[in-house]
């Protein structure tokens, strides 16, 4: 009897997001095939079990070039645990005919929840009068930065599934909302009742706050800049929920150290988490730790999907979300 064939699902020792029994991927996979947890290092090289399986879900962490998938001989579909696919030589896999899938709506509420919070947290701050009421204090020092809703525009920069809900959960606060995003359908901001812009320049001239929800690709890297950053109206906000690389770090603490950045919301940055103390220290800035989206409901949802990409995979069927 022929061996059944695996799943391996690889994840980073330090992540906490699986469980060595694949408790939510067996359900669906454990009449078709066999599945292992397999853990790693980040960045560690591949054991040899993971080039013998006929699919690899994958958690963040694991990079996979074109010399791994190379030694893919029996896999019929990469799948990533996530939105982004960044870490996966896409053009190597599809030149080894290999699907590359990911799960891009697990997360949409959580992320435009988050988004929204750290937007309100920048305008109603938040964290500076959480830290006076904690000294015994009552002035309301930070008074003069507090903003009203409805005469402020908030700019996104994006506008997939994410984007907008942002945008729908932005207008119930009031805000104006514009977008720049030269893809989308024409169209759209009737559909949902925001405003288009035809330029990144222009929607950043205009915002009071830029909200990023672009994802990371050889476009978008490093899209924000100084130059960028120079553009926006001195005392606006940046957040960013989408990918750490979109905007530069260097260039975004140094514009909040010139207080030209009244504030930033970052739950990714470039290169993180955050490398030394002088840059958790820059002024009017919230970081959270990549965390926009995380729900014990948008992770099942999420290892759900991925079990069922992988199903169809080891079974020969038509896979979906597929990026290559």
């Amino acid at each position: 009897m022929s061996p059944r064939p695996l799943v391996a699902i690889l994840c980073p020792r330090e992540y906490k997001f699986t469980d060595s029994s694949a408790s939510v991927e067996t359900p669906h996979l454990a009449d078709v095939a066999e599945v292992r947890t397999v853990w790693l290092d980040f960045n560690a090289p591949f054991p040899a079990e993971v080039f013998d399986a006929r699919a690899l879900i994958l958690w963040h962490g694991p990079l996979m070039g074109a010399e791994v998938i190379a030694k893919l001989k029996n896999c019929r579909a990469i799948i990533r645990n996530g939105v982004g696919y960044d870490r996966v030589d896409t053009v190597a896999a599809a030149a080894a005919g290999i699907p590359v899938c990911n799960v891009p709506d697990y997360g949409t509420e959580e992320v435009a929840d988050h988004a929204l919070a750290l937007i309100l947290a920048l305008y109603r701050q938040l964290f500076p009068l959480d830290a006076e009421a904690k000294r015994l204090g009552w002035q309301i020092e930070v008074s003069h930065k507090m903003r009203r809703l409805r005469t402020q525009t908030l700019g996104l920069v994006g506008l997939g599934r994410i984007g907008i809900a942002t945008a729908l959960r932005a207008k119930a606060f009031g805000f104006r909302v514009v977008f720049y995003d030269p893809y989308v359908p024409a169209g759209t901001h009737k559909a949902i009742g925001i405003e288009q812009v035809t330029s990144l320049d222009e929607l950043l001239k205009i915002s009071d706050t830029v909200s990023l929800h672009c994802p990371s690709t050889t476009e978008t890297r490093g899209l924000i800049g100084a130059r960028e950053l120079a553009l926006m109206k001195p005392g606006s906000f940046l957040v960013n929920t989408a990918r750490g690389d979109v905007a530069q770090k260097a260039a975004v603490f140094a514009a909040l150290r010139s207080d030209h950045l009244a504030g930033a919301g970052l739950d990714v940055v470039e290169d993180e988490p955050l490398r030394m103390d002088i840059e958790a220290a820059t002024p009017n800035l919230i970081v959270t730790c990549h965390a926009a989206f995380c729900s014990p409901e948008g992770m099942i949802e999420m290892r759900t999907t991925s079990a069922k990409l992988a199903r169809a995979a080891v079974l020969g069927q038509k896979v979906w979300n597929r990026v290559n």
